[in-house]
């Protein structure tokens, strides 16, 4: 049977105010009007690449939900699966800019939000069944019980389907009522999957390990297919049960901001999956995506069109 999607997702899509210059978001006057959000970014990422993307969300009946919405139509992505809830906001976050290629302050405004109302409800199972890939971000499971019981559903029916499913555990422990209870509920989801893509901190908070090998070994240990461990300028670490290798990063001469540059790694992994590469061959692709996310601003802005990938690969 032929599939509807070749990628679905779900999570919070967000309204990101980015400011206009630098300095400490007390003193900003002036910020420009982004979409963003993890798995929102992945979504886009993997459309401009010519896949077909399938998202799942809950948007507020505001004027931030339908700046989203067409958000979601410019990049055409399939938003068939996005409720409208006229009694909750949209979540939106303030974002710093900074010139020297550290990490920008971010406020965020996203509690009693309407995505955080997502619930096991939200899961059509024809319809996540109808896709090649399943991707799940650590994000959507600590907005609410009731979206990390939506985030189980997923991970359970992916693995029962057969479908390939990727996890970022992308941790928020602010999110989390309690670090115990983030690393015991994202580390029960990451055990359906067929790739875990923790950063290096990220997989040491959840596995309690230190090194890529011994972090990789824990989740090999808990069924998962393959680990990649993002090691930012060093690249990222391959682990399968076939063996082991690291991949260079993509040299970048000037960071502008590292916000999304794990979720550039998630595209440019999982369309080297869908394309049929080898694993070493796809995150080498994320490392290339992920370093071109962080020379622009904004979350999304500088994941490339297929052209300017292919560009881009023919060139290396």
């Amino acid at each position: 049977m032929m599939s509807a999607f070749d990628v679905v997702t779900y999570g919070e899509a967000m309204v990101v105010f980015a400011a206009d210059q630098t300095g400490p978001l007390s003193q900003v006057e002036h910020f420009t009007k982004r979409a963003a959000g993890a798995e929102l970014n992945v979504a886009i990422g993997l459309s401009r690449l010519g896949f077909h993307v399938g998202w799942r969300s809950r948007l507020g009946d505001d004027s931030f939900g339908r700046f989203l919405r067409d958000t979601l139509q410019t990049e055409r992505l399939d938003a068939s699966g996005v409720v409208t809830d006229p009694s909750r906001p949209t979540g939106l976050y303030l974002k710093s800019r900074c010139d020297d290629g550290s990490d920008p302050q971010v406020e965020y405004y996203r509690r009693y939000s309407a995505a955080s109302q997502l619930s096991p409800a939200d899961y059509d199972p024809a319809w996540f069944r109808s896709a090649r890939h399943v991707h799940i971000s650590g994000i959507g499971p600590a907005l609410s019980d009731s979206a990390y019981e939506l985030a189980l559903c997923i991970a359970e029916g992916a693995r029962a389907a057969g479908q390939c499913m990727t996890f970022d555990p992308n941790l928020r422990p602010q999110l989390w009522r309690s670090r115990e209870e983030m690393v015991e509920r994202l580390n029960r989801i990451a055990a359906f999957a067929d790739w875990v893509m923790p950063g290096l901190a990220e997989g040491r908070m959840l596995s309690g390990r230190d090194t890529p090998r011994e972090i990789a070994e824990f989740y090999l240990g808990l069924g998962v297919g393959g680990v990649v461990i993002k090691l930012g300028a060093q690249g990222a670490y391959v682990r399968t049960a076939q063996g082991e290798l690291t991949v260079p990063a993509l040299p970048v001469a000037c960071v502008i901001d590292t916000v999304g540059a794990g979720d550039g790694f998630a595209v440019g992994f999982i369309s080297g999956l869908l394309e049929g590469s080898t694993p070493a061959a796809a995150a080498a692709r994320g490392n290339c995506i992920g370093g071109l996310a962080i020379q622009v601003i904004g979350d999304s802005e500088g994941l490339p069109t297929r052209a300017q990938l292919d560009a881009l690969e023919a060139g290396r």
